[in-house]
């Protein structure tokens, strides 16, 4: 049976695996493969942000009332990797490599704290609030995922 934790951390996965492939791209130095691959990646990325935030953050918070908890932390992070999605794909647009690799590593580094805090935290949270509403809610997720 897939659990909210099993579908959002395979989303988690598709999009690293579309990070790697800006990260090898950018290895072969071929710069427009590269940007290419990390706009798909930024896009992937978004897109699972929105997710939560439309979605799964709310129908937590609803249904247990903490909303200054878990999930607020969550948002804070979406938002300051927003902020070096944009610019590292700016950096890409202007042929800066030097810089994409600075604000890429940044990335790495926030997306695989922020992943293991929902993933062994946040996800098993509404896994367990969420039991009766989780057929529905997960069709909701990969409706937008889908979408996306």
């Amino acid at each position: 049976m897939t659990t909210i934790r099993t579908f959002m951390t395979d989303d988690h996965r598709h999009c690293d695996d579309l990070f790697a492939e800006a990260e090898q791209a950018l290895g072969k130095k071929n710069l427009p493969a590269a940007t290419a691959a990390f706009a798909h990646f930024r896009g992937a990325l978004l897109a699972h942000f929105d997710c939560e935030e439309k979605t799964l953050f709310p129908t937590f918070e609803a249904k247990t009332g903490m909303r200054m908890g878990p999930t607020q932390v969550m948002r804070m992070e979406h938002s300051q990797m927003r902020s070096l999605l944009d610019q590292a794909l700016a950096a890409l647009e202007r042929g800066d490599s030097d810089d994409y690799l600075g604000l890429a590593d940044t990335l790495l580094i926030m997306m695989q704290q922020h992943n293991m805090k929902e993933e062994n935290i946040l996800y098993p949270m509404c896994d367990q609030h969420l039991a009766a509403e989780a057929p529905e809610i997960l069709a909701h997720l990969e409706s937008e995922l889908t979408e996306a």
